[in-house]
């Protein structure tokens, strides 16, 4: 995770005063452990020395010491007192050199064996730690006071008294809770002034990071109010001067606005102008300064154009009331003034610059020149159009050539047989008749073979009906067609056509899915018109799937205000060489097709301003993709 400066300073500050409280806290809980240790040894030494005296008297009388140790009142009593005045001794006992308690503060326990423990004295010459590290361990242990107890300078005994670590743990638990609740104080103080000073000395930085913010979104003359005598004034008046600056050479740039200076701005089409906050003209790319005076740059807006002009009208209206205006559609006369007549029809619009802090730092001021749109769109859609022209007609050429050469050769067939040897006959008896001579001729003569004669007359006939179809096809592409657009359902379209398609299906063995549900939204187009494109492409993948298949039909929005339909089919599919053919006119991979139906098909998407795609895999199958207008698609003006 990324930590600012404001976080990492006050985790710094947090984390120095933390580890001072934490060290002073040991250090404190050491000393307060060895003051408890060694109190309870004095307080166990001095108990220790109190019974030591009373049994040394008790003793001097003879007699059994252990006995009459054990049945001395004052003995027990002082056993049982030494309980009462150290909190931390929980038993005191004498005991003979067995460890057998001889007398102890609980007289249930007399006779008892009780065995040794370590002695305080040794864990109080160890370290501080080491007492720490006793004290918290576990549940806690037991640690004894001892003192031999003698009779003729031998020991016969020793009094013991046991000394509680557990309560020494609660004894420091207790003193230390005044001393956790003032380091928890501290270091919530600690926090609470880190953030304070941090805030007062990343503050500059702040209104530094504020200023190049202000720089990047394009404002000029950014100037910093940092008063501070140390190196952050000193930077706040570095970047004034780098400020004031950068506005000088913006707007000397922008006083040059030269075209090689700038390129990309002048290639573009549209006219941009950047308006101040008071009204002062900051920028304007080529097409807009064709319009306006020379070096308008620097300039009041209002003063480059006439009063009435819409560009000014606009750009006021959006300065005035602080909200973006248009798109407006106007005309513009040839030397970009307003027009009442003909003109250049023009969408014009603005729109309101803030900076980070909300505050409108300029009006952007857009127009685009729509009728030469217009003419581009047409000019492409003409040359699409004859491009078209051009290949149907080379296919026409080609189609018309052959049934007349087809009908020259069966015609001269037909000639010479119905001007054969018959003729030769009747030219040779006429010769005879005339010159008084008989002359005998063949009967067996050959006579004019009537069924190959017919034969002839009937191919002809067929190439001029064939040729016939040609120049109907021809006639259809190249006749004006007149599209009648409209809303049209795609949803009852293709039920009107279910009924169409689903006895060809029926036939082939093809399962047919129609998935176009009632809210796929209206397209522009002409009923008729696409109920035979739909059709055609619907029939076509019905014969493809000559064993059968599945047809799918498939409606659905795309981008860019569209509605596509899938026509789908798992058919025999089409070979890549001949994929990029099938939209030609007379090109058709059927045995007995004419070639005009998918091409009639793509005539009629272009006219409709849609795409007609085609994908297809051999042996997978093949699909037609159609793209149409919406009926509903708004008109753009900046697209």
């Amino acid at each position: 995770m990324r930590l600012g400066i404001k976080a990492k300073q006050v985790l710094g500050v947090t984390s120095i005063v933390g580890l001072v409280v934490v060290a002073l806290s040991a250090i404190q809980l050491s000393s307060l452990a060895r003051m408890n240790l060694e109190g309870s040894e004095a307080r166990g030494e001095l108990l220790a020395n109190t019974i030591f005296q009373r049994a040394r008297s008790v003793v001097a009388q003879g007699g059994d010491p252990y006995a009459a140790l054990h049945d001395d009142s004052s003995i027990r009593s002082l056993l049982e007192s030494t309980i009462a005045f150290s909190p931390n001794v929980t038993y005191a006992a004498i005991v003979d050199t067995t460890g057998r308690i001889v007398a102890d503060s609980d007289e249930t326990l007399d006779g008892q064996i009780l065995p040794p423990e370590p002695e305080l004295s040794t864990l109080l010459a160890g370290s501080g730690f080491g007492q720490l590290q006793a004290i918290y361990e576990g549940h806690g242990r037991t640690l004894e006071i001892t003192q031999s107890l003698l009779r003729n300078n031998t020991s016969f005994g020793s009094i013991r008294i046991g000394v509680s670590t557990l309560l020494i743990r609660e004894d420091l638990n207790t003193a230390l809770r005044p001393f956790v609740v003032t380091a928890g104080a501290a270091l919530l103080i600690a926090m609470l002034v880190s953030m304070l000073l941090a805030q007062l000395l990343l503050r500059p930085i702040h209104v530094i990071r504020s200023g190049l913010s202000r720089l990047q979104q394009g404002e000029v003359g950014v100037t910093l109010d940092l008063k501070q005598q140390d190196e952050f004034g000193d930077l706040g008046t570095f970047f004034n001067a780098v400020s004031a600056q950068l506005a000088a050479d913006r707007t000397r740039l922008a006083a040059d606005a030269r075209p090689a200076d700038e390129p990309e701005r002048d290639r573009l089409e549209d006219a941009v102008a950047l308006v101040g906050p008071d009204d002062e003209l900051l920028f304007a790319n080529g097409a807009m300064l064709a319009i306006l005076p020379e070096s308008p740059v620097g300039r009041r807006f209002r003063e480059l154009l006439p009063e009435d002009h819409p560009y000014r009208t606009i750009v006021e209206q959006t300065l005035e009331g602080r909200e973006s205006q248009g798109p407006r559609s106007v005309l513009l006369g040839e030397d970009g003034g307003a027009s009442e007549g003909e003109g250049g029809e023009w969408l014009a619009g603005t729109q309101v610059v803030h900076d980070h802090e909300g505050r409108i730092i300029g009006a952007m001021l857009l127009a685009r020149n729509v009728g030469y749109l217009s003419q581009v769109q047409s000019t492409i859609t003409y040359s699409r159009k004859l491009a078209a022209l051009g290949r149907l007609s080379a296919g026409v050429a080609h189609e018309v050539k052959n049934p007349l050469n087809a009908m020259m050769i069966h015609l001269e067939l037909l000639r010479q047989a119905l001007s054969g040897e018959p003729g030769r006959r009747r030219h040779a008896e006429a010769a005879a008749v005339a010159g008084g001579a008989a002359v005998s001729v063949p009967a067996t003569e050959p006579r004019i073979d009537q069924a190959a004669a017919l034969q002839h007359v009937s191919t002809i006939a067929d190439e001029i009906r064939r040729l016939d179809q040609v120049v109907q096809g021809f006639l259809k592409f190249t006749r004006p067609q007149e599209v009648r657009l409209e809303p049209v359902s795609l949803h009852e379209l293709f039920e009107e056509l279910k009924p169409t398609i689903e006895p060809e299906a029926e036939r082939t063995g093809v399962t047919l899915v129609i998935d176009c549900p009632p809210g796929i939204p209206d397209v522009s187009g002409d009923p008729g018109l696409l109920h035979q494109v739909f059709l055609n492409l619907a029939l076509n993948a019905c014969q493809a799937m000559p064993q059968g298949g599945t047809l799918r039909i498939v409606c659905t929005p795309v981008r860019g205000q569209r509605i596509s339909i899938l026509v789908e089919d798992t058919g025999i599919g089409i070979p890549p060489d001949r994929l990029e053919k099938i939209f030609e006119l007379y090109f058709t991979t059927k045995e007995r097709g004419s070639g005009i139906g998918l091409s009639m098909v793509y005539r009629i998407v272009q006219l409709h301003d849609g795409d007609i795609e085609v994908q297809s895999t051999p042996g997978r199958g093949t699909t037609f993709r159609v793209q149409l207008p919406r009926a509903d698609t708004p008109r753009k003006w900046l697209t």
